[in-house]
């Protein structure tokens, strides 16, 4: 018995880590078009030559920056060798890796490794994590050259994937996920959903826009879209099974039990809704 305990630990936290790394590559492949529009928007006076990105997981908004300046070296920072290792294998396929520059860090840790002096730092959906933001935020501002950006990119929570009156035997299952979900993170990760704005100006940064990015893509006929709402939905699950009715419980887990006709994966009238809001903000010149 004292050997499972471990051992069941470590098989939870593999899953959870393979989990979370199928779902950032989802991520980057249905959103791809909406990330390069907020890469495109973001108000760059010269094209930056040092970037760097700041909790990227495995990659999609790395590779997002180094297309959109095909000058730009990105160094790349996550906590997960996991999500580094996967990153790294990218760059190599995408023949990047002289672009690239990994560094394993956690960004909660009192001193940061050295990141240079970069013309731009991007931040999406990792700031919210910061057990200190305030703290972070002012380390950014002194890691940016003077006249640098701080692009924050941040999610309006998980995305919904059904159709309001979906499934059939519980209509409406899918918002009261959502609602459980948002009471237990605003208990585990308070910061989620926080407006950055004042935030930015508190950490001595000047605000240089702010724009929200709407997502409404037809999953209908997307294998990634329906992955993508199974993994999310899976995801969920492991936060609101003790906030859900046992009705609605069942019903959630029809919907991700990829054997049955009820799964997720049969649907043919899925979609991904949300929103990402985006703050650009620069320091002194």
């Amino acid at each position: 018995m004292t050997h499972a305990q471990p051992h069941a630990s470590h098989h939870r936290r593999r899953h959870d880590i393979d989990g979370q790394a199928e779902i950032l590559d989802l991520d980057a492949e249905v959103l791809a078009e909406h990330i390069a529009a907020i890469t495109t928007w973001l108000p760059i006076q010269t094209p930056p030559l040092q970037i760097v990105d700041l909790g990227c997981g495995t990659g999609g908004g790395t590779f997002a920056l180094l297309d959109r300046f095909p000058d730009a070296h990105v160094t790349a920072v996550d906590s997960s060798t996991e999500h580094l290792q996967s990153l790294r294998e990218k760059a190599c396929a995408r023949d990047m890796e002289g672009r690239v520059r990994i560094v394993q860090a956690d960004l909660d840790d009192t001193g940061w490794p050295g990141l240079g002096a970069p013309d731009l730092v991007w931040a999406s959906a990792s700031m919210h994590h910061m057990n200190d933001p305030g703290r972070a935020l002012r380390r950014v501002h002194d890691l940016l050259a003077p006249g640098g950006l701080f692009a924050v990119v941040e999610l309006a929570g998980f995305p919904r994937f059904l159709p309001e009156n979906a499934p059939e035997d519980r209509p409406g299952l899918e918002e009261r996920c959502h609602a459980a979900s948002d009471r237990f993170h605003a208990e585990h990760v308070p910061h989620r959903g926080a407006d950055w704005g004042p935030k930015l100006t508190d950490a001595g940064f000047i605000l240089d826009g702010e724009r929200t990015i709407t997502v409404n893509i037809d999953g209908s006929r997307s294998k990634a879209v329906g992955a993508y709402a199974l993994g999310s939905l899976q995801r969920i699950r492991y936060s609101v099974a003790n906030a859900l009715s046992a009705e609605d419980l069942a019903a959630l887990d029809r919907l991700l039990d990829t054997d049955s006709p009820h799964s997720i994966l049969c649907r043919d009238d899925l979609a991904v809704r949300t929103e990402r809001t985006v703050w650009a903000a620069r320091r002194k010149g």
